[in-house]
């Protein structure tokens, strides 16, 4: 029997956040090697300021991640909205393989779209402004050429500033766009889309140009637990760690 595929999203990785950290490394230790690919949906990291930044957790995070590819576990990785800046360092020190904002898979015989989830989340017009922005590389080369003390500085501000804004959002303005669903699986020729970001796991069954369709959204891990979506051959289930 085929060794199982497994995704995972939203962990929010940060110092103060021992616990996920904790059962992250745990599970990429025990876990994870057992499966022939590891998909991480993006915002692995709470904020990911630059390949140069080695504070807690991020060098045994790397360390891991690294042991996981050497058993030869094809790990990848979809940055998210926290971890955009994720670069060749990294790649190079993990054996990680970064993924595009959309990325078309071969699950088991069935091509499924990956993507982080914010592209999808059309209707949230002021974050969809900044992302745009802050994937030009002239943004993101101002930002790296910082001394990483003020980038340290400037990630918690962020943080702090997106909690508020969030507060003051409404739930379907941070939820998906249907219609930008559609589009993006018809323009990718798939049924099947697998995504994270919005913190709203569950499997959405729809209709596209008259076939089933699916999308799964995966869960946030937090202290309690971490959610794993293995894939088998044909059959997909759930899996708490």
């Amino acid at each position: 029997m085929p060794k199982d595929i497994l995704f995972i999203s939203d962990l929010h990785l940060s110092l103060d956040k021992p616990e996920i950290t904790r059962r992250f490394l745990d599970f990429l230790r025990n876990r994870a090697p057992q499966a022939s690919a590891l998909y991480i949906l993006g915002d692995l990291f709470d904020a990911w300021i630059g390949d140069d930044d080695y504070t807690p957790p991020n060098r045994v995070i790397r360390q891991q991640l690294k042991q996981l590819a050497n058993t030869g576990t094809q790990v990848y990785l979809q940055p998210g909205n926290r971890d955009f800046l994720l670069g060749k360092r990294f790649c190079q020190e993990t054996g990680v393989t970064l993924l595009d904002d959309y990325a078309v898979v071969d699950l088991f015989g069935t091509p499924t779209l990956l993507t982080h989830g914010d592209l999808l989340c059309t209707d949230d017009l002021p974050y969809q402004a900044f992302r745009n922005k802050s994937r030009t590389p002239e943004w993101q080369n101002n930002v790296l050429s910082k001394p990483l003390l003020i980038r340290l500085l400037a990630a918690r501000w962020y943080r702090l500033r997106s909690f508020f804004h969030k507060r003051n959002k409404s739930q379907e303005i941070m939820d998906v766009n249907q219609g930008t669903v559609i589009n993006a699986m018809r323009g990718h020729g798939c049924f099947r889309l697998i995504h994270g970001h919005t913190h709203r796991p569950a499997i959405h069954n729809f209709e596209l140009d008259g076939k089933t369709a699916q999308r799964f959204v995966l869960a946030a891990w937090h202290k309690q637990a971490g959610d794993v979506l293995c894939w088998n051959q044909g059959a997909c289930r759930s899996e708490v760690i």
